[in-house]
């Protein structure tokens, strides 16, 4: 059996990626209210509908400037992302290297398409309404403007901060805390590998 090349295996990678976080996303956003728990595994794995502004994990820009200005940094970085990977097949990189380039790029773009597209073929989400796909009213905001949709949380560790901690005493205590995306593990995962095995590749293309 003949090899798969390493850009057929990104290609491949890629798409993957991209097909299944976009249909985890669909199904998310089209049956169940924003809020809502369906549990996994016990309590410690929960998928949860939210929706954010901003970037990976739930993090934020304030504004509706602050999400233009992400969005337009991140259609920047994924064409930064995509010409590198380019460099990086032709210049024959390590494919384990190149794989985990494209993990990051698809991450990103699937993020994009929910800022880019989701406002317009959706009505907003609600806790008490679940949303349609192409409504006749039309979507809930503007090109650029869209909400990201994450839904998976690990809260395996419940707990509160101890009464003679400085800061935050008898609080609630969630470890895993942040709700995240496939998109968001995809680059997780992707920087997570560069920085274990290929630090010393990053560092020699970087001087190239």
């Amino acid at each position: 059996m003949k090899r798969l090349s390493p850009c057929t295996k990104c290609l491949i990678l890629f798409f993957f990626v991209l097909i299944a976080d976009q249909a985890v996303k669909f199904w998310i956003k089209t049956h169940m209210t924003l809020g809502q728990d369906i549990p996994v595994c016990g309590q410690w794995f929960l998928i949860r509908f939210i929706e954010n502004n901003g970037m990976a994990f739930g993090f934020e820009l304030g504004g509706s400037i602050g999400k233009f200005l992400l969005s337009l940094f991140r259609i920047a970085a994924v064409g930064l992302i995509g010409w590198y990977i380019h460099y990086l097949l032709k210049m024959k990189a390590r494919t384990g290297f190149v794989l985990a380039c494209t993990l990051v790029l698809a991450g990103a773009i699937g993020n994009i398409i929910d800022s880019m597209f989701y406002g317009l073929v959706f009505d907003q989400s609600t806790f008490s309404h679940v949303a349609s796909f192409l409504p006749e009213d039309g979507g809930y905001a503007g090109f650029l403007k869209g909400k990201v949709v994450d839904m998976l949380y690990f809260p395996i560790i419940k707990g509160a901060v101890p009464q003679w901690f400085p800061f935050s005493a008898g609080e609630e205590f969630i470890f895993f805390r942040p709700i995240f995306n496939l998109a968001d593990s995809a680059i997780t995962i992707g920087v997570f590998i560069i920085l274990l095995f290929y630090r010393h590749t990053f560092a020699e293309h970087l001087k190239d």
